[in-house]
């Protein structure tokens, strides 16, 4: 265990901590000084599914520690299971300082053949999964003055990918939730903030491997293990991270990066006002220099992780 314990005396929920990421970030709250809920439906990659085995085998590894943790099996996505989580926290331990919303599933298909229920199931569980547990903590939060949301994003959201329109729509969707929860909750002391991680996991072991540079790629990804992304995720739950709140991190193996956010970057301007022909002669070629091109998670990251 941890000698400097500074989640000491701070209790945390982390959805989807049965494996990867969300385990990681579990135990590695458990050992600061955190009593975690380990929350995790045990579906498969794609949703499919109740498996009770991961969520225990994690609180179990954590009191092999000697931390506290118990399991918990809701599913984020609906409304009610995701309060009966806030109620465990406040039942088993009569506080919640912490969230993390980690939970969720994949259904990569490109757009043109994506279905309504592959949109929707993925909606439901990254941005709706996320909007359910925040707002079930939030009422608690407000009423004790304090309190950390940390919500899982992508460069799928942020950037762009191929074959994931749900994931993406998702993603970018719960930095904007982030950013209003930080927004309207700031007067409560109570913070929100983003990370988007780089790391191998079950849902990134989705990804095709058909040929030689696809498997190059995972190759590298299977470098950046979930526990790179766990001491930013405790940290943000921390009263270090007091001052921190509103912002998006994505973090690469050993770099942690300051992802932008939506600003105006060049305007054009027509006293008159502008029409369809003054727009095509003047006004879209004066902004199309600072255009953003067809990019991918992968052509902005275009280094090897380090």
């Amino acid at each position: 265990m941890s000698n400097t314990k500074s989640l000491r005396d701070k209790v945390a929920i982390v959805t989807g901590a049965g494996r990867g990421i969300g385990a990681e970030i579990a135990k590695l709250m458990a050992a600061h000084g955190a009593r975690v809920v380990v929350n995790d439906l045990g579906g498969s990659e794609q949703g499919d599914g109740a498996d009770q085995t991961p969520a225990q085998a994690v609180v179990d590894t954590i009191k092999e520690q000697g931390g506290e943790a118990v399991a918990n099996y809701e599913s984020v996505s609906d409304w009610d299971g995701a309060h009966r989580i806030v109620e465990q926290a406040l039942d088993e331990y009569g506080q919640l300082d912490c969230v993390v919303n980690n939970a969720g599933i994949l259904r990569d298909v490109i757009f043109h053949k994506m279905t309504e229920a592959d949109f929707d199931a993925v909606i439901a569980v990254h941005l709706k999964g996320s909007f359910n547990v925040s707002r079930a903590a939030a009422t608690h939060f407000r009423k004790q003055i304090g309190g950390s949301f940390v919500h899982m994003t992508s460069t799928s959201g942020l950037i762009g990918n191929f074959g994931q329109a749900n994931y993406s729509a998702a993603k970018l969707g719960v930095a904007g939730l982030s950013k209003s929860i930080a927004l309207d909750m700031s007067r409560f002391k109570v913070r929100s903030n983003c990370i988007s991680p780089f790391a191998w996991s079950r849902l990134i072991g989705t990804i095709p491997t058909n040929d030689p540079e696809q498997e190059a790629r995972v190759a590298k990804m299977k470098e950046m293990t979930p526990g790179h992304i766990a001491p930013l995720a405790a940290f943000l739950c921390s009263d270090a991270a007091d001052e921190v709140t509103g912002q998006i991190f994505a973090v690469r193996k050993n770099e942690i990066f300051l992802m932008g956010q939506s600003r105006p970057i060049r305007s054009i301007h027509r006293a008159e006002g502008w029409t369809p022909e003054t727009l095509a002669n003047h006004g879209i070629p004066a902004l199309a220099p600072s255009f953003y091109g067809l990019d991918r998670s992968a052509d902005v990251f275009s280094w090897e992780a380090i």
